[in-house]
C-alpha cells in the first residue's frame, strides 16, 4: 500500500451515533481497520478549535483559537499541511464549512474547494465525488475531506441522536465506503470526528461532546484491533509517520503506529 493518506472528518459524529446509525459498513470497517470509540477531543469541543488541534497536535491553549473565530497565534506552530509541504508532499482539501480555511496557511495546498452545507441536498456526497475526481486525475499525497451535514443538518437542525442525525451519519459512512472502494491500495484512510454533541449543541466537557470515534484503514494498522488512550492530537503525528515525514518538534500527540 502507498504511504498516501486521506483524512475524513465527519463533523459532530458521536461514537454511539456511529454504532447506532444502522449502516452495515460500520461493522465491515471494524473488521478491516483499527478503531476506537473512546478517543478524546479537546476543550472547548467546538469545530474550529478542534480541527486546529487535529492539524497542529496541540490544545487550544497553545494554538490560541478558543472559539469559531480564528485567532492568529502569538507563537505560530507548523501544522500538518505546512509540515507535509516542506517535505515536498502535495496536499488538497475539500470542505463544507468556510472557516476551516484557517487550518492551513496560504500556499500550503495545491488545491482546495469549499461547498456551502446547504448548496446541495447532499453536500457531503458532492464533496466526496469532487475529491475522488481530483484524486483520480492528480493523485495528491494527502487529502483532507470534511463532511459537514452530520453536525449542521443532523445535530444543530434536528438534535443529536435523532433519526435525522443518525441518517446523516449513515450517509457519511456511505461516502467513506465509496472513498475506500475507489482508492483501493493507493491510500490509507483515516476517519474521525472533531467533537460530539448533545440536544442541539456542543462545546462542553460532557462525555457526549468530548468523546469521538476514529477508524484507521490501511496496511499500517491491524485489522480488527480496538485502540485505547487515543487523542485527537494523535492524528497529525500518525499521518506523518505513515508518510515517512518527521513531525513538528512542538507537536504533543503520538503516532499510533
Amino acid at each position: 500500500m502507498s504511504n498516501k493518506v486521506i483524512l475524513i472528518s465527519i463533523d459532530g459524529m458521536r461514537p454511539d451515533g456511529l454504532q447506532q446509525c444502522g449502516n452495515p459498513y460500520v461493522e465491515e470497517l471494524k473488521k478491516t481497520s483499527s478503531y476506537t470509540f473512546t478517543a478524546q477531543t479537546v476543550l472547548p469541543s467546538i469545530t474550529l478549535p478542534c480541527h486546529l488541534s487535529m492539524f497542529h497536535s496541540v490544545p487550544p491553549t497553545r494554538h490560541g483559537t478558543p472559539n469559531n473565530s480564528y485567532v492568529t497565534p502569538v507563537r505560530p506552530i507548523n501544522g500538518l499541511f505546512e509540515v507535509l509541504k516542506a517535505a515536498g508532499k502535495n496536499c488538497t482539501m475539500y470542505y463544507g464549512w468556510e472557516p476551516l480555511r484557517d487550518i492551513g496557511r496560504p500556499g500550503s495546498l495545491i488545491s482546495a474547494e469549499y461547498v456551502n452545507a446547504y448548496a446541495f441536498e447532499h453536500t457531503d456526497g458532492v464533496l466526496t465525488d469532487r475529491a475522488l475526481d481530483y484524486i483520480a486525475k492528480g493523485h495528491p499525497d494527502f487529502v483532507f475531506l470534511y463532511m459537514v451535514e452530520t453536525d449542521e443538518k443532523g445535530g444543530h437542525d434536528s438534535g443529536w441522536m435523532t433519526q435525522k442525525y443518525l441518517d446523516c451519519i449513515s450517509c457519511a459512512i456511505n461516502n467513506v465506503k465509496k472513498v475506500i472502494e475507489t482508492v483501493g491500495d493507493e491510500y490509507h484512510v483515516i476517519v474521525t470526528a472533531d467533537h460530539g454533541g448533545h440536544d442541539r449543541c456542543h462545546g462542553t466537557d460532557m462525555p457526549e461532546d468530548t468523546t469521538i470515534p476514529m477508524i484507521f484503514h490501511g496496511t499500517s494498522f491491524k485489522a480488527g484491533e480496538e485502540l485505547c488512550g487515543v487523542s485527537i492530537l494523535d492524528i497529525a503525528p500518525t499521518i506523518v509517520k505513515i508518510m515517512g515525514v518527521s513531525p513538528e518538534r512542538e507537536w504533543e500527540g503520538k503516532p499510533l503506529i
